[in-house]
């Protein structure tokens, strides 16, 4: 019996009555031949007309921009970091190596991007029936519905397969030969991938391009009669993606990951919400990307899991994804701001997670969790919904989790596929024998079907069949008896999560006349015409399928998982990217195409990249402890061993800038070197390894020895060290350290950097977690400034220096990224908050960034959103933001409560001149000098006055700040500071956000003990931690501290010229200070903290409480 027999004797209606078919067996051949396979043909030589020798190394010459001389063929190739011309290269490395790139395509075939891979049963060894479509970027891939293949698709493979796979993505390249110069080219086809220009882009940072998608929201047709074009979600953004003609439209509008999206039936309209706070719904006009509305605030307790809109588009339905669900129906088209209809749901339902409409009639609608189906009708502002029971025992068969819901077209009928296969059909109660219920959301199930062997994820419909798609990647049509139509079982694509289809306004099933329309299951075999359609799967592949000649083709094949290793190349067009599954992957950015592709085992996650200062090399990081050394451009490997000498994760690597060394930090907090070795089999060798720190490394940096070319190595660590090796005294085996420093106090380093020469003076640059920049002199690692870092909701975690053409300029500008947004911001670090500037990226975290060689490129990766954006940097734009803010002290007077005109500033000048008096004596009889500076002895004075209580260090790194400021330019120490630079300073050192509640209230659950409503420390404990740890006190400095802050001297504080007698004050203060000293006590009567706001133990992600001091 053949395939088509034993399943048409699987149909079943929905009567439950199994129907019998016969027909004549017939044999259905695939046209692929069982030798060829998908990679044959990637590495099959297509190109049949050669070139001479001659002639090739003539053309060779000439476009490495030496035609005359023959000894440019030595061994140079374009990977050299100075070419001679932009966008030229140099020549192969040998004769034979040319006529193999002659050997491949045209220079137009070898620019196919990525999405033009095909599945492994497109593989055709005849070039007639498989011809390049240029215009598309792919191969025409016949085949029918039930063609099978003795061969997998490479996206299938697996660690038990093949555990090192090299795959050329963007066409027929050999694997371990380099990309062909051409792709590094501009060429006129490019112009519509080109970007704007920089001059007619608004902001500073701008988001031009996406790399990957989330795989768990479903992605939309968009393609019509005219376009083809898909819409997918990449974190927060939206993405129009026309893959026609290799083009991205990026709709911004979410502050939050985009949770659930729909279109309209004519894909004219798109509608994406999210979850979290400051959640929106926004409705897009798909074909310019401009948003038509914005429902702020719709579902406010936490934002909304799923929408869906009318057939005729008028009404949106969303979901709210709060513990009690709560569905309401939108009247978008209108300026109304409140719903028209709610519905709020018992928990007891579960999480409902899908709404669809009844096409025939806008009033109904239905939505379903894992557990529970639920039926809507609504009319005017009235909605009413019922919830049918169903259980296993019901029909005695397991019924599974429900996945989607849809009704059937014409009937009251409706369908649930579950997680066992199933299709549950409701039909509307009976209240009478033979009469229906008026109440048409009153629904029963009727029966379970039994469809798909595995799990069905998709349930829709298109013309009148309904479509699923299961886990094990196949794709059924039925009718509307559920009887089986059509199938496709061979796409090897992966698990199937959204099938959409197109929209067309000329499209006819029955005009089959010179199509290639498969044939239909049944015995008749009827032309199966139905609309294109595309199809996602859980292995992050978006595909198209046309059904008239069954041509399947890979729209795009991005990241199943998170990404943190992100590098760019030194001296062309590509970046390097690779996720947790041991996926590595090179693009060339500029043509938006992966032209070579790596497939480490899984347990191999990659989890950091840097590519040597010539690009030749690319050194990987596993979570293994390994370090693979791969070609820069082919990925290769260099070694034939890796470099096993870690047994935790590579959290971060580096080469020094003559590669003369390589290092690497492991989340053992251990720090390995590697030396160049002469070795063309192991490029480096093992020098030594050291744990230097205890705590989690948080950076690794090289930097160059001052007056001379030697590398130096540095690292920093949440243990707050910066420590610094001896590499030039370092032997086998023998990693010295030349210094081990504290440079943070109570805050926690987060990132490294050397400082460019802007100054005659040579800095380490760090960023801790209290948004402060530091500057350190790189040679005594005395902190010589504290700036005032961004303050966009969290602290500085990368940053990196752009590049630059010109070593001798003054002017340079860092990126950086916090937990969600990324910026860049003016050097020198002053702490004018106009200089910077941030834009979310991508909410769920940054995990790394990178810049491009010729600094017009910010690359991000989004760690768990599995994304990379591309954005073009401006900085025309951020100069000009500068300039708008102000110059001198304007910018810094808008730091200060009030600003210029406020009383903190006249407060400031009162005690600016009280430190004048206060310097000159307080009792002196002589005639006062003022003038505009102040003895930098009184800074500590002012800056408690002020409500900033520093400790000593920080006292002393100010005082270093003033005094220093000048001392290389002029060789002279600065012994007073005058109004305006006091201004700076004391912006910059302050906190960020005033006195956090959360820490104190962190403190007394540390130090003392839980008390009915709150915590307490004993007394005689607290004297004691104040006088023994940290920055101690003396009996005195404390005795003289407490009685001021309890009101216990004279005038209820301290007087300078009075007397302290501490034998009088102690036996006061045990009088004043009660046994067990409560937090609230502590806060509000010792501190004197006024409007104090209640402790919260959730600081995490969210902008430090404030406190204002009486």
């Amino acid at each position: 019996m053949s395939e088509h027999d034993q399943i048409r004797d699987k149909q079943v209606d929905v009567n439950g009555e199994a129907e019998k078919h016969e027909s004549d067996e017939r044999e259905i051949t695939s046209p692929i031949e069982p030798e060829d396979s998908v990679d044959s043909m990637m590495t099959e030589n297509v190109g049949e007309n050669k070139l001479p020798e001659e002639l090739l190394l003539q053309e060779s010459l000439a476009e490495a921009g030496d035609p005359d001389h023959a000894d440019v063929l030595q061994k140079v190739s374009f990977l050299t970091p100075e070419p001679k011309i932009r966008g030229s290269f140099n020549d192969f490395d040998s004769l034979d190596e040319a006529a193999r790139y002659d050997e491949m395509p045209s220079e137009e075939d070898r620019l196919i991007k990525e999405d033009s891979d095909e599945p492994a049963l497109a593989a055709q060894p005849d070039r007639a029936d498989n011809e390049y479509d240029d215009e598309q970027g792919a191969y025409s891939m016949p085949l029918t519905p039930d063609s099978s293949l003795d061969h997998d698709h490479p996206a299938d493979r697996t660690a038990r397969d093949e555990p090192d796979v090299l795959t050329e993505e963007s066409g027929p390249f050999c694997p371990g030969v380099p990309p062909p110069p051409e792709l590094f080219l501009e060429h006129e086809r490019d112009e519509l991938r080109t970007p704007p220009l920089e001059s007619t882009l608004p902001n500073v940072l701008n988001l031009i391009w996406s790399f990957g998608q989330n795989r768990n929201i479903p992605v939309i047709n968009l393609s019509t009669d005219a376009v083809d074009k898909i819409f997918y979600v990449c974190g927060h953004t939206g993405i129009v993606y026309d893959y026609a003609s290799i083009q991205q439209t990026v709709l911004q509008g979410h502050s939050n990951d985009i949770s659930c999206t729909c279109a309209s039936t004519n894909k004219r309209w798109i509608v994406t919400a999210d979850k979290g706070k400051d959640s929106l719904v926004i409705v897009w006009d798909s074909s310019n990307g401009v948003p038509t509305r914005t429902l702020f605030d719709a579902h406010a307790d936490g934002g909304v899991s799923a929408v869906a809109l009318t057939h005729d588009a008028r009404f949106l339905a969303t979901l709210s994804a709060a513990t009690v669900q709560t569905l309401a129906i939108w009247d978008w088209t209108t300026e109304s701001e409140s719903p028209v209809c709610t519905a709020e749901l018992r928990p007891v339902y579960g999480q409902q997670n899908y709404i669809s409409f009844y096409q025939d009639d806008m009033t109904q609608l239905v939505t379903n969790s894992e557990s529970q189906v639920i039926f809507y009708t609504w009319k005017g502002g009235i909605m009413e919904y019922y919830a049918p029971p169903l259980s296993d025992e019901d029909f005695n068969k397991p019924v599974g989790k429900f996945t989607q819901t849809i009704y059937l077209s014409g009937s009251s009928r409706a369908l649930t596929a579950t997680s066992f296969g199933n299709i549950v059909i409701w039909e509307t109660n009976k209240i009478a024998p033979g009469k229906l219920s008026n109440k048409v959301a009153d629904k029963r199930a009727l029966k379970i079907v039994r469809a798909q062997e595995g799990a069905i994820n998709v349930l829709t419909r298109t013309d009148d069949y309904i479509v699923t798609g299961d886990s094990h990647g196949h794709i059924r049509f039925f009718d509307q008896s559920l009887l089986l139509v059509n199938w496709y079982q061979d796409f090897h694509l992966g698990s199937i999560n959204s099938i959409s289809f197109a929209y067309s306004t000329i499209f006819s099933a029955r005009d089959t006349a010179g199509r290639n329309y498969p044939p239909d299951a049944t015995i008749k075999a009827r032309p199966f015409a139905v609309l294109d359609f595309v199809v996602g799967t859980n292995n992050a592949i978006y595909a198209q399928v046309t059904v008239d000649g069954t041509d399947v083709k890979i729209i795009s094949r991005d990241f199943e998982s998170a990404v943190h290793a992100l590098a760019t190349h030194p001296s062309v067009p590509v970046l390097a990217a690779g996720s947790h599954t041991g996926l590595l992957k090179l693009w060339q950015y500029k043509k938006r195409i992966v032209f070579v592709s790596r497939s480490f085992e899984r347990s191999q996650s990659i989890r950091c990249c840097t590519f040597d200062p010539l690009g030749q090399i690319l050194a990987v990081g596993f979570g293994s402890g390994v370090i693979r050394l791969v070609d820069g451009l082919s990925l290769e490997d260099v070694a034939p061993q890796p470099l096993r000498f870690a047994h935790d994760a590579i959290t971060h690597i580096s080469f020094s800038h003559d590669s003369t060394y390589l290092a690497s930090a492991d989340a053992s907090f251990a720090i390995s070197v590697f030396t160049k070795a002469n070795d063309l089999n192991q490029p480096y060798v093992i020098l030594g390894r050291y744990r230097s720190h205890y705590k989690p490394i948080r950076d690794l940096c090289f930097g160059i020895k001052l007056d001379s070319d030697l590398p130096r190595l540095m690292s920093i660590s949440e243990d707050r060290f910066l420590v610094e090796y001896d590499l030039e005294n370092s032997t086998h085996d023998n990693l010295r350290l030349l210094s081990t420093d504290r440079i943070e106090q109570s805050a926690v380093p987060q990132c490294l950097m050397l400082y460019p020469p802007i100054m005659k003076e040579s800095f380490i640059l760090t960023a801790n977690d209290q948004y402060k920049f530091k500057l350190f002199n790189s040679t005594t690692k005395m902190c010589r400034k504290t700036v005032l870092g961004p303050t966009y909701g969290s602290p500085l975690q990368k940053i990196a220096l752009l590049p630059t053409s010109n070593e001798f300029q003054n002017k340079y500008y860092m990126a950086y990224a916090i937990r969600d947004k990324v910026g860049l911001i003016i050097l020198p670090l002053d702490g004018n908050p106009h200089n910077s500037s941030a834009v979310i990226a991508h909410p769920r975290g940054i995990s790394n960034i990178a810049i491009s060689s010729d600094a017009q490129y910010l690359f991000t990766a989004g760690g768990a959103d599995a994304s990379i954006h591309m954005w073009t940097i401006n900085l025309r734009a951020l100069e000009v933001q500068s300039r708008l803010g102000g110059e001198d002290l304007f910018p810094f007077y808008g730091l200060l409560d009030g600003g210029r005109e406020g009383p903190l500033f006249r407060e400031l000048e009162d005690l600016f001149y009280y430190a004048q008096i206060r310097s000159q004596g307080l009792d002196a009889q002589e005639t006062r000098e003022v003038n505009d500076t102040i003895q930098i002895s009184e800074i500590p004075f002012i800056m408690r006055a002020l409500g900033f209580y520093p400790t000593e260090q920080e006292i002393e790194e100010m005082l270093n700040e003033v005094k220093f400021g000048s001392y290389v330019e002029t060789g002279e120490l600065m012994t007073t500071i005058d109004l305006g630079t006091f201004i700076k300073l004391y912006v910059n050192h302050r906190p960020a956000f005033g006195l956090n509640m959360d820490k104190l209230k962190w403190a007394f659950q540390v130090l003392g003990f839980e008390t009915d409503n709150s915590y307490a420390i004993d007394r005689s404990h607290l004297l004691d931690i104040l006088q023994n740890y940290g920055e101690q006190m003396t009996e005195q400095e404390l005795s003289e501290q407490l009685s001021t802050l309890v009101g216990l001297n004279p005038e209820g504080g301290s007087c300078e010229h009075a007397e302290f007698e501490l034998d009088a004050i102690d036996d006061i203060l045990e009088e004043a200070l009660p046994e067990e000293v409560t937090l609230e006590m502590f806060t509000e009567e010792l501190l004197g903290f006024r409007n104090c706001p209640p402790s919260s133990s959730d600081a995490v992600d969210r902008e430090p409480k404030t406190t204002t001091a009486a």
